[in-house]
């Protein structure tokens, strides 16, 4: 749900902030007075193209900013889409902040961190869609009118789907195969360069003694420096004058000490228990000289055994026994290509004939709901002033894909005797947006998207279709929120949550605000609808009818 929409210095908007409420959200006012500003602040977070002609003219940048509480449904959808972008999103608050500045640079935010467009764009596409004279209808694409049909015939989630998509995964992986096999050299060069590679890493036998030949070969290097000072190291900890002696006399000290400070105990055994460890350091260090090995055979050992290990990482990287691995592997399917590659093709072509067969119970599922769906939509559209218009949902043979054997089509013809054509040409923007308005309204148990935004979907309509349309968009938002813009009184009337949009001239400068009505203004409002300036005690008694049809 949008529960906020603030906009500062947008076009006409100077500083504006609506609160919208569940249910269906009316915005009416006089032509002009900036209700399309409104929608498009609403485009802008949503991720719509930015242009710096939006901007009020003497500021800075123009900014909008919405707050949309996602419902539970819709919320791993939005978190997969943040948690890509590194964006937290954890109450079901999704705060989106969009900035365009005067000199056309557009920045954007999500729960207060910088996102790019394109999440903008994915976040908004899963918690509004808008209908109006613009881009960007959802409805409008193929995918969403597969995707709708789908959910409206229960295809998606079926057995015959589920089975279509095990099929659809064999035929990839038999493909993938082929392809990898096709790439190997069949002219044996490649073999001959792996086999000579296999060799020279199995004769070097690198094992896990190894890993520290380096260091065993510079320890060798200077092995009489290590035993002076490992000696040096001995005495000074032992012997006479070491530190094991002195540390003895300081334990005596400390027994004799403990007559008369019984507290001292703890001091001599930790005293005591030094001279241990001074004890086996001493020992560590003179065992480890006495291991020192300065003999010129083992030492030209050492060398050339670092100079074969450094040469075969150089050569094949840190894991030679991985690459030694890879190499095997590789080698074998080149010499086992061309039974390999038959034996694959042999599989492309049996999963291909499973993707056509179970395809083919897919399109069929499709194509008993595309019927019942063409036939529910044409009649939602008789209701809304299409007296003689037709819908229909097509399902055309396609080549195969992870979706299905076919693709999905809308066709609309909105008068007797004119063609069907696709949706996304249908002319009129008004046509468009009823036409949207029946496709929601018979698909509403099956769309998840939350926020639903019409812009002028009653244009060039009359009174009786108009009353219809807002009906429709009242039992609309009974599963989602509604929010349109609208010029007819009729549909404004159905509105649980009215909002009025106006424009006044300040110290020269022209300016709109928003604000709910309710009661007597919300009356006002609609006689200002029915009878322009002449508002009359019959005006005023229709509008009162208006409000009272509704309930």
């Amino acid at each position: 749900m949008l529960k906020r929409l603030k906009v500062p210095n947008l076009a006409v908007v100077e500083e504006s902030e609506a609160r919208f409420s569940p249910g269906f959200n009316a915005l009416t006012g006089e032509t002009g007075a900036g209700k399309s500003v409104l929608i498009g602040a609403l485009e802008l977070v949503l991720g719509a193209r930015a242009d710096s002609s939006t901007v009020r003219e003497g500021a800075r940048e123009a900014r909008v900013e919405a707050e949309f509480e996602v419902p539970a449904p819709l919320r791993p959808a939005v978190a997969a889409v943040l948690e890509g972008a590194g964006v937290e999103f954890g109450d079901g608050l999704l705060c989106v902040r969009r900035s365009v500045s005067s000199g056309g640079t557009s920045r954007a935010w999500i729960n207060d961190s910088s996102v790019t467009v394109g999440t903008l764009r994915a976040a908004g596409a899963a918690v509004a869609d808008i209908h109006g004279p613009r881009d960007g209808q959802n409805v409008l694409q193929e995918r969403f009118q597969r995707d709708a049909l789908d959910g409206f015939g229960s295809v998606r989630g079926s057995k015959e789907m589920a089975d279509y998509a095990s099929a659809w995964k064999a035929l990839c992986e038999a493909r993938r195969r082929i392809a990898a096999l096709e790439g190997l050299a069949p002219d044996g060069g490649e073999a001959d360069m792996l086999r000579f590679q296999i060799d020279e890493i199995e004769a070097a036998d690198i094992t896990d003694e190894d890993d520290d030949i380096a260091e065993r070969q510079a320890a060798a290097a200077h092995a009489g420096e290590i035993v002076d000072e490992a000696n040096a190291v001995t005495e000074a900890l032992g012997g006479d004058g070491g530190a094991e002696a002195s540390l003895s006399i300081a334990s005596q000290a400390l027994c004799r000490m403990l007559r008369r400070l019984p507290s001292a105990q703890q001091w001599r055994d930790e005293c005591d228990s030094i001279i241990v460890r001074v004890g086996e350091l001493s020992r560590s260090v003179a065992d480890a000289a006495s291991r020192m090995d300065a003999d010129p055979g083992e030492m030209e050992r050492l060398d050339a055994r670092l100079a074969v290990v450094s040469r075969m990482r150089r050569k094949y990287g840190a894991d030679v026994a991985g690459a030694l691995a890879a190499k095997k592997a590789r080698l074998a399917d080149i010499e086992g290509r061309d039974a390999a590659l038959e034996e694959a093709r042999v599989a492309e072509a049996a999963a291909a004939a499973e993707v056509a067969r179970l395809g083919a119970a897919v399109t069929e599922r499709r194509s008993r709901a595309a019927s019942r769906l063409s036939k529910a939509v044409t009649r939602e559209l008789r209701d809304l002033g299409f007296a003689s218009a037709e819908f229909f949902v097509l399902v055309e043979a396609s080549e195969p894909a992870s979706h299905g054997c076919d693709r999905v089509v809308y066709r609309f013809a909105p008068n007797v005797g004119e063609g069907a054509r696709d949706l996304a040409d249908v002319a009129s923007t008004g046509e468009a947006a009823r036409v949207m308005l029946a496709i929601k309204s018979v698909l509403s148990a099956h769309d998840e998207t939350d926020v639903l935004v019409f812009d002028e979907i009653d244009a060039n309509v009359g009174g009786e279709t108009g009353a219809a349309v807002g009906a429709k968009m009242r039992a609309l938002a009974r599963g989602h929120q509604v929010i349109a813009i609208t010029h007819l009184p009729q549909s404004a009337a159905f509105a649980d949550h009215h909002f009025t949009v106006s424009k006044v001239v300040s110290g020269g400068r022209t300016r709109a605000t928003v604000s709910e009505v309710e009661g007597e203004a919300r009356v006002d409002e609609l006689a200002r609808m029915l009878g322009g300036k002449r508002i009359t005690t019959v005006v005023r008694r229709h509008a009162k009818e208006l409000l009272s049809l509704p309930g």
